[in-house]
């Protein structure tokens, strides 16, 4: 049985502002911007290539039994991946995102990162993995971990 990780609710203030900031600063496409029951709007967006969106929404955690709505910018260490950090960061800023530049702490494939904060300061890294222009990561990571057994 695959379970695969897809949607990742993301605690925001301001619904239109981060919508607008993931689709015109980082490049998410909207999937989905409307009220999905009465009195919940969702706003769904999804990274280029990715199988995995975010979800921000008005009343999302209020479905969840016994859960709390974590505060906007709570959320750090969320990741993404491209296989050129060069050309991802020149794409990025070009759309006007304030983003570090790329720090190599080796000089292994996946070991080069730079950083970002949305709006509320959700934290960002992007993560290059070059092997990712020619094979998918989650091929790559069982790989390595073949060779680490």
């Amino acid at each position: 049985m695959d379970f695969t990780l897809e949607v990742i609710p993301l605690p925001v203030s301001d619904i239109d502002r981060a919508r607008d900031f993931y689709r015109d600063k980082v490049g998410f496409h909207v999937d989905i911007d409307q009220e999905v029951m009465p009195g919940m709007r969702i706003v769904q967006l999804t990274p280029p290539g990715s199988g995995c969106s975010i979800a921000l929404g008005d009343s999302i955690w209020d479905m969840a039994q016994g859960e709390t709505k974590p505060e906007p910018g709570s959320y750090q260490g969320l990741q993404l991946c491209v296989a050129d950090i060069k050309a991802a960061r020149a794409e990025l800023v070009e759309r006007g995102l304030e983003i570090s530049e790329p720090v190599q702490y080796a000089p292994d494939d996946g070991a080069t990162f730079m950083y970002f904060k949305d709006p509320d300061g959700n934290g960002w890294s992007i993560q290059e993995y070059r092997r990712r222009a020619t094979e998918p990561l989650h091929q790559a990571l069982r790989d390595v971990a073949d060779r680490q057994r």
